[in-house]
């Protein structure tokens, strides 16, 4: 199945919605590394008519921590730009009266703070990294396995992400054998939860077909888009792979650098460019 022509891709566009781990930064000791060209590009996105938001499945530290880190590489972005889904999560928490027993890093604890967590009534499972121990693990199994309706929250389910020093091992792995071990389905917060793509662009004030997803996963940024009626394109950055051309999803354009997007024309499609 051939790529879809660009013309057809920027048509009637309003806003775009940029992944942010892969696609503006590889993550790593020190803060990261921005991605050549990406800086510029947000630039260009603000400068043009196109309303900008970013969602990311980062739940390694607070959005506030994310964003100053961010801020801190060169990029011109605010919490308010930023969607994911530790906030999103603590909403339904409160919204449902739930009590989380939390398997999360410890940077995002902060996000919790406010929600009850004694004698809990569910699991929150997010990228732990070093938490993700054996024991731990098997505290959140006991945990659901002693409820009698168990409910799983996953903050995002990927399968890997990419640091500067290599790929690691995203949350969905884990996720996937909590679910396993008590046969049950997980309620994902964050991408490629519709809801997700949904509430972002609410925020904008634009319609799905009017918006653009670019992201470097091919499920949850592309695939995910696509199934609430975005466009959605995939970067070979990040956590791209050549492999992911023989899977079923396709995205619009797999442009390899910021730099070949600016060529094409996608940021500010020709809009009041700087």
């Amino acid at each position: 199945m051939a790529e879809v022509g660009w013309e057809h891709c920027i048509k009637d566009l309003k806003g775009v919605v940029l992944d942010m781990c892969g696609v503006l930064y590889d993550s790593g000791k020190g803060g990261g590394v921005p991605i050549p060209g990406s800086i510029e590009a947000v630039k260009r996105i603000k400068a043009s008519d196109l309303k900008l938001r970013f969602c990311t499945n980062e739940t390694q530290a607070t959005r506030g921590r994310f964003v100053a880190k961010l801020q801190k590489l060169g990029f011109d972005i605010s919490v308010s730009e930023v969607f994911s889904p530790a906030p999103a999560a603590l909403s339904i928490l409160v919204q449902r009266g739930l009590r989380p027993h939390l398997l999360v890093h410890d940077d995002v604890l902060p996000e919790f703070d406010e929600v009850d967590k004694s004698n809990p009534n569910c699991v929150v499972i997010g990228d732990a990294a070093d938490n993700f121990s054996y024991q731990n693990l098997n505290d959140a199994f006991r945990v659901l396995i002693g409820l009698e309706k168990p409910i799983l929250f996953s903050l995002g389910r990927g399968r890997y992400y990419k640091e500067t020093d290599g790929l690691k091992l995203d949350v969905g792995v884990f996720m996937k054998a909590l679910e396993y071990a008590c046969d049950i389905e997980a309620e994902v917060v964050g991408k490629p939860a519709k809801m997700f793509f949904l509430s972002a662009l609410a925020d904008m004030g634009v319609e799905p077909h009017e918006a653009l997803m670019i992201g470097d996963d091919l499920v949850n940024d592309v695939g995910g888009a696509q199934d609430c009626g975005m466009k959605a394109l995939q970067v070979r950055t990040g956590k791209y792979r050549s492999v992911h051309s023989a899977l079923r999803l396709i995205p619009h354009q797999t442009p390899g650098l910021w730099s070949e997007l600016l060529l094409l024309g996608c940021v500010g499609c020709g809009r009041h460019l700087a």
